[in-house]
């Protein structure tokens, strides 16, 4: 019996397809199967597994060569609120996936493909079709009555209690409890320096200024409900645990700024048909390009 769980596995886990050297496996596309199931999918599952997760390695190499980032805890709330809107809870959501052989890991790795793909087209679109030149958005200020749009800019610091991965278990409430204490006594970035003096692996950086538009994803809700001179709430990441300090809020409302607002309000319009259809012609040029081979003795490109 143990013989046979052991072969059986290691039959699971052979390479089916690798793509431009990537491997996928009898295991995925078993998982990727049950989740076509799970949507009552029809036909050739077997089939329509495989091509998604091609599709889907094509995605993720280009995702990754792009450096377009999905982080955990974009992709845990994506996973809470998938299980909301069926009426779910995480814990029940998750006992689903495994029980029906989909597996949290396959379902999680594919929102992120997901959402990654998604902002790779957002960008190509823009690249090719989104964003206003200097006259354009001249031309639009002046039907607009020589009024400029106006965004939020913020002047942003980064604060980090690090934690070395081999002691985070040891240490994380410890920390944890520091950088509340250190953000409820915060005194502004002038003084960020002067109150880490004493406390041991504390890094500060700053960051800079960003536009509203242009605030890192992952934290952008966190800063607009900070006042400037106050810390967000921390977080944890891979690096320990880690909060931004609003340094300043200013209204800011000039050339750069109507360019990039206008671009926006202009890509807020587009039709999911347009993104569709462009999503398509990215993956066929993706698909023309790779090396797919099937390990049953065929190769397709």
């Amino acid at each position: 019996m143990g013989a046979f769980f052991i072969s059986s596995v290691f039959a699971q886990t052979t390479v089916a397809i690798t793509v431009n050297g990537n491997p996928i496996t009898n295991y995925d596309i078993q998982r990727r199967i049950a989740f076509l199931k799970l949507q009552q999918k029809q036909g050739d599952l077997s089939a329509q597994a495989r091509n998604e997760l091609i599709d889907e390695m094509l995605k993720k190499i280009e995702i990754q060569r792009l450096n377009i980032d999905v982080s955990d805890n974009e992709i845990n709330s994506a996973f809470a609120n998938f299980a909301e809107q069926n009426n779910m809870t995480v814990d029940q959501l998750r006992e689903m996936l495994n029980q029906t052989e989909v597996t949290e890991e396959h379902f999680k790795a594919y929102i992120s493909g997901q959402m990654g793909w998604g902002r790779l087209v957002n960008a190509r679109y823009q690249s090719e079709d989104g964003y206003l030149s200097e006259q354009e958005a001249a031309h639009r200020i002046l039907k607009n009555g020589g009024i400029k749009p106006s965004t939020n800019e913020y002047t942003l610091q980064q604060i980090i209690f690090v934690i070395p991965a081999h002691r985070r278990a040891e240490l994380l409430t410890k920390r944890t409890q520091e950088i509340n204490n250190f953000r409820a006594h915060f005194r502004g970035c002038d003084n960020t320096k002067k109150q880490t003096r004493g406390i041991l692996d504390v890094t500060v950086r700053n960051l800079g200024k960003f536009l509203e538009p242009q605030l890192p994803t992952d934290w952008e809700q966190a800063i607009r409900a900070t006042p400037a001179g106050k810390m967000t709430q921390p977080h944890e990441t891979p690096y320990g645990i880690e909060a931004l300090a609003v340094c300043q809020i200013k209204k800011v409302s000039d050339d750069r700024v109507a360019q990039l607002m206008f671009s926006i309000q202009d890509s807020q319009k587009r039709t999911p048909q347009k993104l569709e259809a462009l999503s398509e012609k990215y993956l066929k040029e993706l698909r023309q390009r790779a090396h797919i081979q099937n390990h049953h003795g065929s190769t397709s490109r």
